[in-house]
């Protein structure tokens, strides 16, 4: 009957990078409860229940957790789902962990059913990001497998779940920086929302496989050269567009394969910044670059906190390659986000509280936005448009980078840096360039607002700006000021 079961050993497999004793006897500790109280229990597909705990903690362990989120893993619905108590777990786990599975218990504690059941779990999601970070981490790993064994729900549930998944999930584990979560939950996800266009897509990708062999030929081309320029690289390897994003682009081009030049991508990983544009030097020594298609997102990072120099090349047999360099700690953080910064300050890097916080930020006006929506469809539609979309980085004058949503306007920047000044907004200047409040902010644009005590928000900027949190504000002024606000038409 052992067989049946996901082995320990196959847990500390996945755990290799956690080598503290204690630690290990932790998740063995782990291990064994969760599978005694489990024991007895099976999925729909007739698979031990426990299975998908072991699951969860092995996708945790991919994203390269500390302990204690692993052993949450393990035991993630053990206070739901068995007799084992919160007091048990805390005298034998202690009270962090205990915390954690707490975070996740609560999460799925809803007495809610249909669209006002999802919106509500969603509430309870963004809730749980303020406590501990690591409660969304488990969540989304506990998803993961969920979505892993989808074809053994009702037929009638399984577009709904991923739909759910693609829709908050995915962007969730994006918005954390997770990479690879998101991709891995999106191509989960593809097939049973777009079966059609997920297959025509894998078509698609096994068609162009031969063109593998050119990138081949150019890593071991650029290994050679590189280490004739003593940069100081980790290694050279190449990866194929996930599918879902590969439909994402193709959709954008009417299906012309040619006009998308990353679907196969070479990544150099080297030991510091500086050897990352040494090696950019060297790859346009030796390939001429593409015009228009070079990207420096280490000295303009992407929102999520993604860095990397983006180039792509003539390979010289008439295809193009995109090319992306960054450190090694620059690639843990675009595969695994947050939960890189996590992992390095439990093993005792020199990752500071503050720098952990800075790449969540945005949840803390995530949580301040919901709090005022009551309406279950409007928030779901909301967050969708404010949080989960696509996004642009634009700067202060001061150099500082503000997220916005795609097609935000000055107006939304002005909220976004305060109130006061969204309020007070006369005037709006975009690369020292005078633009109506209606202009379509660009990445990179640096935006300056001009403000006077006599200017005010009037009914206009409602339709002109594109946030939610920004419309609220405004909607909030005017209300205040009843009817004195026709009376100011800034422009």
């Amino acid at each position: 009957m052992q067989q049946e079961y996901v082995s320990v050993e196959e847990i500390l497999k996945a755990c290799s990078y956690i080598n503290e004793p204690d630690d290990i006897l932790l998740i063995q500790k782990s291990y064994n409860t969760s599978l005694k109280y489990h024991e007895g229990q099976k999925r729909k597909s007739g698979e031990p229940y426990f299975n998908h705990c072991a699951h969860t903690a092995i996708n945790i362990a991919r994203q390269k957790m500390d302990v204690e989120t692993i052993c949450a893993g393990l035991l993630h619905d053990t206070l739901e789902d068995t007799l084992y108590t919160h007091a048990e777990m805390e005298e034998d786990f202690g009270i962090t962990i205990t915390n954690l599975v707490d975070g996740v218990t609560k999460l799925g504690k809803v007495k809610y059913s249909g669209a006002e059941r999802h919106v509500e779990s969603l509430r309870k999601f963004l809730i749980a990001m303020s406590d501990d970070m690591r409660v969304v981490v488990v969540k989304l790993c506990d998803r993961l497998h969920n979505i892993n064994t989808l074809e053994y729900v009702d037929v009638h549930k399984r577009k709904r779940i991923a739909l759910e998944t693609l829709e908050i999930h995915a962007r969730l584990a994006d918005r954390l920086g997770m990479g690879r979560l998101k991709a891995e939950l999106e191509d989960g996800s593809f097939p049973y929302v777009y079966p059609v266009e997920f297959a025509k897509t894998k078509e698609i990708i096994q068609n162009i496989q031969e063109n593998e062999k050119t990138l081949i030929d150019v890593v071991e081309k650029l290994s050679e050269e590189l280490r004739v320029f003593e940069v100081n690289i980790e290694r050279v390897d190449h990866r194929v567009k996930h599918l879902y994003s590969l439909w994402q682009k193709l959709k954008k081009y009417d299906y012309d394969i040619n006009k998308i030049h990353d679907i196969f991508a070479l990544r150099i990983i080297v030991s510091s910044m500086s050897d990352c544009y040494q090696a950019l030097g060297v790859v346009h020594g030796l390939y001429k670059p593409k015009p228009g298609r070079f990207k420096d997102y280490i000295a303009v990072p992407k929102p999520n906190g993604y860095q990397s120099l983006h180039t792509s090349i003539f390979t010289g047999n008439g295809d193009t390659l995109e090319i992306q360099i960054r450190t090694r700690e620059m690639h843990e953080e675009a595969e695994y986000g947050i939960a890189s910064h996590l992992f390095y300050k439990e093993i005792g890097k020199n990752i500071s509280k503050e720098k952990i916080n800075s790449k969540t930020n945005w949840t803390k006006d995530l949580l301040d936005w919901q709090k005022g929506i009551s309406k279950h469809d409007v928030f779901l539609k909301q967050l969708k448009e404010d949080f989960f979309n696509h996004r642009v980085f634009v700067f202060t004058p001061k150099g500082d980078v503000i997220d916005l949503p795609d097609g935000s306007t000055p107006i939304d920047f002005a909220y976004q840096i305060h109130s006061d000044i969204g309020d007070h907004a006369l005037r709006a200047y975009s690369n020292d360039k005078l633009v109506p409040f209606d202009y379509i902010i660009k990445n990179k644009d640096i935006l300056r607002i001009e403000t006077s005590e006599n200017a005010k928000p009037n009914r206009k900027w409602i339709s002109t700006c594109k946030s939610q949190f920004a419309k609220r504000h405004i909607r909030s002024w005017l209300k205040e000021h009843g009817g004195l606000m026709d009376k100011f038409l800034v422009k």
